[in-house]
Parts: C-alpha cells; sequence; structure tokens
C-alpha cells in the first residue's frame, strides 16, 4: 500500500509562476546522484547524439467557458471546462467540470451564443446535454484556455490574459483535442529542437490529448486505489520505429513531458492496438505510481509537479526502482530546488530526471 499522503509536501505560494520563464532554469536529477543545476548550453548537450526525444503534438483548445446560472442575469456566475465528446453525439454531450454541488440535475445553465446545457449526471467528470452543439470553432470564438486555478488564484485574476492564448500552447501544436497543455513543452521553441537535431538527437512526435487523466487530483487514501481517466494516445509508426532503433543502438529515449512517459510506456505495457499502418493508438488509463516498470523511457524533461498529484506520482516513480525511495527521492530534489528558488508548476522552471538506460529487450518487444 503506498499512502497517498506520502506524495504531499508545502511549498511557498510566492514560487508559484504566474507567468512562462523565458530564461527558465533547470534542475538536473541523476540517477544515483544529487541534484545540480544546469546551465543553457549544458541543458542542450545533456542529450547526446543517437538518443531520441519524443515530444506531444496535441493542440490545446481553449475549452473553459464563462456561463449564467439563471437566463435573465447579466454577468456570468458559472465556469464550465468541457473535457470530452461522445463521437456519435455530434457535440451535443458532453463530459464537463463544474461547480455542480448546489444544482439539480435537469438544471440548465446558459452558455454564450444561446446554447443551453443540461445536468444529466453528477460526478467527476459531470454528464451534460446541450441544446446546440458545440465544437472547436466554438470553443475558438467563446473560450479561454483552461489554466490551471493556482495561477488564476496566484494572480487574482478571474479571466486569462490575452497572452495565455500563446503562452499556454506549444509550438509545434498541431491535432486538436487537449484541455490542458502539455506544459513540458512550454519551455521550448522549434529552434530550440533544431538545435538538437544538429547535434544528432532524433526528434519524433506522438498525440496524448490531455484530459482528467492528467490533472484530476487523487482522492483516495490508497494511491493504488485511484481511477485514472483514459485518455487518447497515438503514436505514428515512424516514432515506434525510432524508439526500437534507439535502444538497439544503445541510446536513451527522452519523454519531453509525463503524456510523453504515459503514451510510450502505454505502448510497451502493450495497452495501445496497432493499425495495419503500424501506427499504434488507443485509450489509456494507465497510471504510473512508485514501482512502476519503465520499459522504454530513461529520460525525463519535465515541470516541477503539484502535491499529492499523479504527476508527481510519476515523478517519485522515475526518481526510484523502490516505492519508498522514489518518493523519498522526488521530495527531497523538490526541497532542494524550493530552497534556491526554482519556480513551481505549469509555467514554472524545468526538471529533469534520469535513469539507467534501457536495455533492448527482445521478449518484452515481442508483441510489438
Amino acid at each position: 500500500m503506498i499512502k497517498s499522503k506520502e506524495l504531499l509536501f508545502t511549498y511557498p505560494d510566492g514560487l508559484i509562476a504566474q507567468v512562462p520563464q523565458t530564461e527558465f532554469r533547470t534542475l538536473l536529477k541523476e540517477w544515483g546522484h544529487p541534484p545540480q543545476e544546469l546551465s543553457r548550453p549544458e541543458l542542450f548537450h545533456l542529450l547526446q547524439p543517437g538518443d531520441l526525444l519524443v515530444i506531444n503534438n496535441s493542440k490545446v483548445e481553449p475549452r473553459r467557458i464563462f456561463a449564467k446560472s439563471h437566463a435573465s442575469q447579466k454577468e456570468p456566475d458559472v465556469e464550465v471546462l468541457f473535457v470530452k465528446t461522445f463521437p456519435d453525439e455530434e457535440g451535443l454531450k458532453w463530459e464537463v467540470l463544474f461547480p455542480a454541488k448546489n444544482v439539480a440535475l435537469g438544471q440548465k445553465i446558459f452558455l454564450p451564443n444561446d446554447r443551453v446545457m443540461e445536468l444529466q449526471a453528477k460526478g467527476l467528470p459531470q454528464l451534460v446535454g446541450l441544446n446546440k452543439p458545440i465544437d472547436t470553432n466554438y470553443f475558438m470564438k467563446f473560450g479561454e484556455p483552461a489554466l490551471p486555478p493556482y495561477i488564476q488564484k496566484a494572480r487574482g485574476e478571474r479571466h486569462c490574459r490575452s497572452m495565455d492564448y500563446e503562452w499556454y500552447q506549444t509550438q509545434w501544436a498541431l491535432s486538436c483535442g487537449s484541455a490542458a497543455a502539455p506544459t513540458a513543452s512550454l519551455h521550448f521553441t522549434v529552434e530550440d529542437l533544431q538545435v538538437w537535431r544538429n547535434r544528432g538527437v532524433k526528434i519524433l512526435p506522438l498525440t496524448l490529448h490531455v484530459g482528467l487523466g492528467t490533472f484530476l487530483p487523487v482522492k483516495t487514501e490508497n494511491l493504488l486505489d485511484h481511477k485514472i481517466h483514459s485518455e487518447w494516445v497515438q503514436i505514428p509508426q515512424t516514432t515506434l520505429i525510432a524508439i526500437k532503433e534507439t535502444l538497439r543502438s544503445g541510446g536513451r529515449v527522452w519523454a519531453l513531458g509525463t503524456t510523453v512517459v504515459r503514451s510510450l510506456e502505454s505502448w510497451a505495457h502493450g495497452l495501445l492496438s496497432q493499425d495495419f499502418a503500424g501506427n499504434a493508438s488507443g485509450s489509456t488509463a494507465l497510471f504510473i505510481t512508485p514501482g512502476f516498470d519503465f520499459r522504454v523511457v530513461s529520460g525525463l524533461l519535465t515541470n516541477f509537479h503539484q502535491p499529492g498529484s499523479t504527476l508527481f506520482a510519476l515523478v517519485a516513480a522515475f526518481a526510484g526502482s523502490e516505492a519508498a525511495t522514489g518518493i523519498l527521492s522526488a521530495k527531497e530534489t523538490y526541497q532542494w530546488a524550493m530552497e534556491r528558488h526554482f519556480r513551481l508548476f505549469s509555467y514554472g522552471d524545468l526538471s529533469i530526471w534520469t535513469r539507467a538506460k534501457k536495455q533492448f529487450d527482445q521478449n518484452k518487444m515481442e508483441h510489438f
């Protein structure tokens, strides 16, 4: 049993980054070594020729809608985050998150542009029906990016800033479908990726549409009892081939962000299906917790994550082979960073974690 409270730690509110760090700092935690801070040149020399960096090209839709609990109100009083729709419902039925404690089943919420939402089921997420469909075009016109609430609280601002539409999107975003950004990628530009390519590092994409699985908090006493919501993953054949080639040649597979780790390890553990063209895809509910068997990824570039979150659990799993040592190593590393005033969370600084290089295991790779 891993108690969820073991993943808790305290942090100064003043370290929450309210805007992206253009001159971000980088912490490196190598397997078996104390943490250290890297300069920018050292960061770009950390990845070696023959290594592979995998990035997530999912694109954030501004799915936070400000609505009214009564049609006659002048100002919106409800925020609704549209998480996932159902392909056969033509945009009329959605899973959403909004403060529904005092909202009765069947009660209507009034959205911009004559949309009316009716609560059909409570829980996390809630299920709602709409009188008219909502799609990407609607979100682009009426929505705001779903910034983490702690950024809004730190700013003391309810609405996003105009620059958040640019800040909260990766430069290689391609495939619409995420409710939140794969924020590790916010540190880098397409020019940065080219620096690595020029050094002989291969860079290839996958797509994981970020949803509830990534950012819903853990509520259970036993961490292993937490059920993570599924998220859609697609990994191109070219990326899969590059992974096998990298492992065979003794290179390291790096993941830019926790979403990439979950995607690659879902594939490595046989949780995705491969089509006739060799692409892997499917929904994954893989919850990576301390003690996890990493089969592909041996280098992780990521943000600093909130205490008690599924993302911090993943980092703790990466930090040690056993649950206790991984959690302790992750918490001690975070404490080291906070004492040196690293900026925290989605708009904060970068942390890099390494494990021993993975060896190509033909037996484990047979089903690929």
